[in-house]
């Protein structure tokens, strides 16, 4: 069952790197972020009304606070929006690196949000993170350094994201996804009179656009199943492999890929995220095994 799990959540890490792949060749191609980001959210909010509504009725807008599903909608629109802006100014292995700053970004801020102690592999993972991240960005690297201070904000609004999605946690998944996308389809649709006009397209770049929403509602619902059959513990160090999914179509996609000493910045990110979440899954073996004990 966990193997299931295991590979649902990397199917869903190269389904959704597909999504961000599409959304960087919109966005170069002159389609304005916002008319992405609505088709984006427009056709996801349709897809989970035509299929799901049907069956669960009323019960899919049940939640224990409005407000709070209402704040992580208009924090998972703010992400999409900056990560759109990023992607059409870094590479896609570097903007999602950037992206796995957001977990740490969240270690950090537990011990105030989230009333967890203060742990110090935590903060050796937020030094490390930060010591990649700052080879990245190196001054006279091959990275758009405002694209990479983009990339910063971005992955700090996708960790108050993170942490938004756990104060909902007591709701539906379901639900929490409809709410997602319904924040964003109400969002753009509010903001797209704003928008630059629209280019000329060929067919295969409106089906590109159109399959935004149908690649981003398979995303989701696949990570959705995978967390369904294996705990989270066991996925976490796997969402790591996205780097590879995003440097594979990075380098198909747009003949970028990352040179040697970006590499190991974004190596460095990675690991401090892995190292942090391989400490955290063995002090809570630890202390599972410790309240079994006799």
């Amino acid at each position: 069952m966990h193997g299931i799990g295991i590979l649902a959540h990397i199917a869903g890490l190269w389904v959704l790197s597909g999504l961000d792949g599409t959304g960087k060749y919109l966005v170069m191609a002159g389609v304005p972020i916002l008319v992405v980001a609505f088709v984006r959210y427009a056709v996801h909010t349709a897809l989970i009304s035509t299929l799901v509504l049907p069956r669960r009725g009323r019960t899919l807008f049940h939640t224990r606070s409005l407000k709070r599903q209402l704040l992580r909608g208009g924090l998972m629109l703010l992400t999409s929006l900056m990560f759109f802006s990023v992607l059409k100014r870094v590479p896609l292995a570097e903007a999602t690196a950037l992206n796995f700053m957001a977990p740490v970004f969240v270690m950090g801020m537990a011990p105030w949000l989230l009333s967890e102690p203060h742990r110090l592999h935590r903060w050796l993972g937020v030094l490390l993170a930060f010591c990649g991240m700052l080879i990245v960005v190196r001054p006279g690297g091959q990275v758009d350094s405002a694209g990479m201070l983009l990339g910063m904000g971005c992955a700090l609004t996708f960790a108050m994201f993170q942490i938004a999605t756990r104060y909902v946690a007591h709701d539906d998944p379901m639900t929490t996804n409809f709410y997602g996308g319904l924040c964003g389809t109400i969002g753009t649709a509010i903001a797209l009179p704003w928008a630059d006009a629209l280019p000329p397209l060929q067919p295969f770049q409106w089906a590109m656009l159109i399959s935004t929403g149908f690649i981003g509602c398979l995303g989701h619902w696949l990570q959705a199943a995978a967390f369904s059959k294996a705990p989270a513990t066991l996925l976490a160090p796997y969402s790591y492999m996205q780097i590879i999914s995003a440097a594979t179509l990075g380098w198909l996609m747009f003949g970028q890929f990352p040179d040697a000493t970006t590499g190991l910045g974004i190596a460095l990110i990675c690991l401090a995220g892995l190292g942090v979440v391989l400490v955290e899954r063995w002090r809570l073996n630890v202390a599972r095994a410790s309240a079994a004990a006799p």
